[in-house]
């Protein structure tokens, strides 16, 4: 492919500026769950964009923040694990900067890629001036390769990434087969469609302290659809109580959801049993980060 470019993009930022609804959009397709909450995203995960002469590899991480527990500490550890192994950053944002920023700041010197500064939820702001004022806010804090104020919801401006990307993308050959849209496998995906439904269903601690595991996946043949196991880890005996919800009416709504977006997205039919189990303070033990699919080792 004569003159073909490409490259790897990150998408960085604080947890809850949209980094998903963004990589969901320039994809194409739902590869990454999204959340009004905070720390949605806990994985790395590449999403990829094909075109004739081009094709881009988008890796949404985890917004960063200094965690306190140790899943939050080993994803901090992803989103800057990928931060150093890409040639472009789009830093992600959503209000003016504080001190807050200045902790992702600092990685962005280490990595020496160019950076762009994208503000995003701009349907949000009430004027150009509040996002000019955003862009002040920013702009001597760091030599950033240009700004993007868009809107990921309403994919305002989304097409001026790519413009401003690809001429920085060395030439060289497509990294991954013309069909391919994502990394996610299967399983995965269902389980983070899963742990979606459980967001958008419970409130507080909830969301935090829930991990979610696909146990099985099983053909049944005669009815022509797959049978899905998947368990849904908790802290707290309180905790399984609220997902259950009185007479198991929030279980039933979480599992309709997600196995309704599951045959959507997949293109599948399947039959999907939720189990919910307490492991008390899995979130910092590392033989259960491990086991849950969480790793130090980014």
């Amino acid at each position: 492919m004569n003159n073909h470019r490409s490259g790897f993009v990150a998408i960085v930022g604080r947890p809850n500026v949209g980094k998903s609804t963004l990589i969901n959009a320039l994809i194409g397709e739902k590869i990454a769950i999204m959340s009004p909450k905070p720390q949605t995203t806990r994985h790395r995960i590449m999403g990829v964009l094909t075109k004739e002469n081009y094709q881009i590899t988008f890796v949404d991480t985890p917004g960063l923040h200094k965690g306190k527990d140790l899943l939050n500490k080993t994803i901090d550890k992803i989103a800057v694990s990928a931060i150093s192994d890409v040639d472009i950053i789009l830093y992600v944002v959503d209000r003016p900067k504080n001190e807050e920023n200045d902790y992702i700041l600092h990685y962005f010197k280490e990595a020496d890629v160019p950076v762009f500064l994208a503000i995003n939820k701009i349907d949000l702001l009430p004027s150009k001036a509040a996002i000019d004022n955003i862009i002040l806010s920013y702009i001597n804090a760091y030599p950033f390769e240009g700004v993007i104020p868009i809107s990921a919801k309403d994919k305002t401006h989304i097409d001026k990434i790519e413009e401003l990307i690809v001429p920085l993308l060395s030439e060289g050959p497509r990294f991954f087969p013309e069909e391919m849209k994502s990394d996610q496998t299967e399983e995965k995906l269902m389980s983070e469609l899963i742990r979606e439904k459980i967001l958008y269903h419970t409130e507080q601690e909830v969301p935090h302290a829930v991990a979610v595991v696909i146990e099985s996946l099983t053909e049944n043949e005669e009815l022509n659809t797959i049978d899905v196991s998947a368990l849904i880890i908790v802290e707290r005996t309180t905790q399984k109580q609220i997902l259950i919800g009185k007479g198991g009416e929030k279980m039933k709504k979480i599992g309709m959801e997600a196995r309704k977006e599951i045959n959507q997205l997949l293109h599948t039919k399947i039959h999907l049993t939720l189990w919910i189990k307490v492991k008390k303070d899995w979130r910092n033990r590392p033989g259960d980060l491990k086991s849950f699919g969480f790793s130090e080792d980014v």
